[in-house]
């Protein structure tokens, strides 16, 4: 199966990468991890290989890449064509788009605290904050 012939079922992934197995098969499905071969008794059956490239997968979705960024790292490594530029045009535009996050973050953070700080906390049955929720206008600041 591979030059080593470390061979792992899908439970035995599970537990080193830390990947829940309906995840493994989710990463089949979609074709970020290749097709396993298969025991007779129709198990999933990984090498050492399938074993890194889930580790990558987990770490790329850790630090937030999504799906498409990830197929295209993989699709570069995959055919050898990995250049650095690429990598770096990739994590680039992925930073930005963190950034952009990070910006409207504190923005739900300014409109949330204003809405709370708004608030008498008292007993009456009129709530700032539920107002500001159903006000079109509050809703269009977020």
């Amino acid at each position: 199966m591979n030059s080593n012939g470390n061979v792992f079922a899908i439970g035995e992934m599970s537990r080193r990468t830390g990947v829940n197995v309906e995840t493994v098969r989710y990463y089949e499905k979609i074709g970020l991890m290749p097709k396993p071969n298969r025991s007779e008794g129709g198990n999933r059956l990984y090498n050492d290989e399938q074993l890194q490239r889930l580790f990558f997968i987990k770490r790329c979705r850790g630090i937030g890449f999504s799906q498409s960024e990830i197929r295209a790292l993989l699709a570069m490594v995959d055919h050898e064509d990995v250049t650095c530029a690429e990598v770096h045009s990739i994590t680039t535009a992925h930073v930005a788009d963190i950034r952009q996050k990070i910006k409207d973050l504190r923005k739900l953070e300014r409109v949330l605290t204003h809405m709370a700080d708004e608030c008498s906390r008292g007993d009456v049955p009129e709530c700032p904050i539920i107002e500001a929720l159903f006000d079109p206008e509050t809703q269009s600041g977020v």
